[in-house]
């Protein structure tokens, strides 16, 4: 879908224009203070001239083919203007009232008729239900809202909202940041998110590009793009909410209900490079945060303070974030020191109240910090407002002159933050701006937002090439609705991954000699296709110690089996007592891939759904830090005594799966290895269960 016709039109018709004040009066105004070069076509037969332009009885009237219709008028007055679009030649349009298939059936119908009237006709139709766009650059707007002051909305910050009150909210406050483009898309009738960030990733003047994110409506196209704006440079930051977890399919396996639309969201946006966020504070102090120029390359953070207690507060919660704040090196803390007096705990944060000169503190201790090898990027943290009623305006409009003149002796990147939001000097604002000096409002929300475009920066980890492949023949799965436990282990078998030792057995006879040969104790299973979940059937046998049991066990399955209609072969298997357990699993997510988890196995895996997660392929490191960002981790290191588990042998079972799935693509749906026994470390682990569910077809 061709978007320069709604971003860059060469004329706009207002349906509904009027003098009165009204939405298409405000438009026409709103185009005309940003200087638009193009036609600007009012259309109402009540009047021959509007606000000093020509005004036309109809569509049909225009005098030119409109690039855009912006539809300024009732619902009612909708569909029969909509099918007038193709004749007339009209490349793109927006609506901007509700009604359509958030309505029921009735707006369901119309909206579906707009729908096929776009896309026979090529028409980027924004909306409906949207605030619809603004392109400052170009000085465009077929936007809701008067524009009063066009020249303070332009800058280089992309963003595309689902809500429009979320555009109303950012687009009021443009202290430190402006809009390249604007895109409130409402329902996304047409033109979808991933249409809109695929424009803005092309478009020169968008560095950063900022997503309020209800639903995605085209994910491979999306995440596409998303990889497209890593690869330019222009961080993608995304809110994402209605974050309640549900499945949308058919689960067979447990991975396939672990990850609901919310977990699964966030590691789609970790492994395609974007930045999510929690809440709106955090949403704009990360646009803020990429105002700053350089980038930070690291995640290192020195702070200057002017108190104790603030320092304190500022170590507390960068504990939470992944930055760190490592202690003045001791021939730096003597160089402070030198000028600002004493100074309290190990120099991060450079509590510079001192000697209490901050005029000759402030500026020392910046020059201590930027010129240390100890950190990446520096802050000046301190609180204060226009509106206290105490100390001085010039002292605060000072520290940030310093802050400004340090940060242009430096490479390393610069931030003023507050230790609370709403605080602010105004003025300081624009003169550290213009500097690319970022002020950032409250210490959870700036350390955050460092925290994260340091990540951004800094890239993921490094790609990794599959240790082990096989042909399409491995993963031949015609007509299976599932591939039983012996077949599922003798592929993963395949991929270097240890399994039970076990054998198919046809009779009691067979079953005993099996167990004999494989060593007491014993399990005894069900090995069939129909049947995914064995326990629930009562068709696994454990701690089977003699060659009675072994025989006893058999009598039970058969008698079991002859009351399912189900085909089934019986496995003798190793029973493997010791090893702490473990899950892993891959699920296919529709549009975004395959993820794989990890956790604790057996049934705690569904009790406390305490796992990781990652999309696939895995990356170097990915496996490793999987296993550290499970609550129960510390049950996988040495405890009591007890030597850790076998934590390497883990990561080679997490990045065979990986390779297995990269080798059999889409044919797989779920994999589940639950559990896997992790023995000692140095003694591996052994998948003890197993089960493939192939794609069905078509998926």
């Amino acid at each position: 879908m061709d978007l320069q016709p709604l971003f860059e039109p060469s004329s706009v018709a207002v349906l509904g224009a009027s003098t009165r004040p009204s939405v298409g009066g405000d438009m026409i105004e709103t185009l005309k203070r940003f200087g638009f070069a193009g036609g600007i076509y009012p259309v109402n037969p009540k009047y021959d001239t509007l606000l000093d332009l020509p005004c036309y009885p109809t569509l049909t009237d225009l005098p030119a083919a409109p690039d855009i219709v912006a539809f300024c008028v009732g619902p009612g007055r909708i569909p029969e203007n909509f099918r007038l679009l193709p004749d007339i030649g009209a490349k793109a349009a927006v609506i901007f009232g509700g009604g359509y298939a958030e309505e029921g059936e009735a707006g369901q119908k119309i909206q579906a008729e707009i729908v096929d009237i776009c896309q026979k006709g090529g028409i980027a139709l924004c909306g409906p239900n949207c605030m619809g766009v603004i392109n400052p650059t170009y000085g465009s707007a077929t936007y809701l809202q008067l524009a009063r002051e066009p020249d303070a909305i332009r800058g280089n910050v992309g963003l595309i909202s689902q809500s429009g009150s979320i555009c109303i909210s950012l687009l009021s406050d443009v202290r430190r940041f402006g809009f390249s483009l604007v895109a409130s898309s409402g329902n996304e009738a047409v033109v979808y998110a991933a249409d809109y960030l695929e424009f803005m990733v092309d478009h020169d003047a968008t560095k950063v590009i900022a997503m309020f994110t209800e639903t995605i409506a085209d994910p491979e196209r999306y995440v596409a793009a998303l990889d497209r704006a890593a690869d330019k440079g222009k961080p993608v930051i995304v809110l994402k909410v209605g974050k309640a977890e549900r499945s949308r399919q058919a689960i067979t396996t447990h991975t396939g209900g672990l990850a609901g639309d919310a977990r699964m969201f966030s590691e789609v946006l970790r492994a395609h490079r974007a930045i999510e966020v929690d809440d709106l504070d955090e949403f704009v102090e990360t646009i803020a945060t990429c105002q700053g120029t350089p980038r930070p390359h690291g995640n290192r953070l020195g702070v200057i303070t002017s108190s104790g207690g603030m320092a304190e507060l500022i170590l507390d919660r960068a504990d939470d974030t992944g930055l760190q704040l490592p202690a003045l090196p001791e021939a730096d803390m003597q160089e402070a020191v030198r000028v600002i007096g004493a100074v309290s705990g190990d120099g991060n944060p450079l509590d510079a109240w001192g000697n209490g000169d901050f005029n000759k503190n402030t500026p020392h201790g910046l020059k201590v910090v930027r010129e240390s090898d100890a950190n990446d990027a520096v802050v000046l943290c301190y609180d204060n407002d226009d509106n206290a009623p105490l100390g001085y305006i010039e002292t605060l409009m000072a520290r940030a002159k310093f802050l400004r003149e340090s940060a242009g002796q430096s490479d390393k990147p610069h931030y003023q933050m507050t230790m609370r939001p709403g605080l602010r000097i105004e003025d300081q604002i624009p003169l550290l701006r213009e500097a690319g000096v970022p002020t950032l409002f409250g210490v959870r929300q700036g350390l955050q937002a460092i925290d994260r475009l340091s990540r951004w920066t800094c890239g993921g980890l490094p790609a990794r090439s599959p240790a082990q492949t096989l042909d399409a023949a491995a993963f031949d799965f015609a007509g299976r609705k599932t591939v039983n436990e012996h077949d599922s282990k003798q592929l993963i078998a395949r991929f270097g991954v240890r399994v039970t030792e076990e054998r198919i057995v046809a009779s009691a006879a067979e079953a005993v000699e099996a167990a004999r040969s494989i060593g007491f104790p014993v399990v005894m299973k069900a090995a069939s296709d129909d049947i995914a979940h064995k326990t629930e059937h009562g068709l696994v046998k454990i701690g089977l110690a003699d060659d009675g049991a072994v025989e006893a066990a058999w009598a039970d399955l058969q008698s079991v089996l002859a009351g399912l209609d189900a085909r089934s072969d019986i496995l003798v298997q190793e029973m493997v007592s010791d090893g702490i357990e473990v899950f892993a699993g891959v699920a296919y997510h529709e549009g975004f891939g395959h993820a794989l988890a990890f956790g604790m196995g057996g049934i705690e895996i569904e009790v406390t759904r305490d796992f990781a997660l990652r999309m696939l392929p895995l990356r170097d490191g990915d496996a490793e830090a999987m296993m550290g960002e499970i609550r129960a981790a510390a049950r996988l290191g040495p405890l009591r005594g007890q030597p850790g588990a076998d934590t390497a042998s883990i990561a080679a079972v997490l990045y065979a799966l990986s390779d297995l799935v990269a080798s059999a693509g889409p044919t797989i749906r779920e994999i589940d290895l639950n559990p896997i026994k992790v023995l000692p470390e140095g003694q591996g682990c052994v998948v003890v269960d197993a089960l493939i569910v192939p794609a069905s077809k078509g998926e």
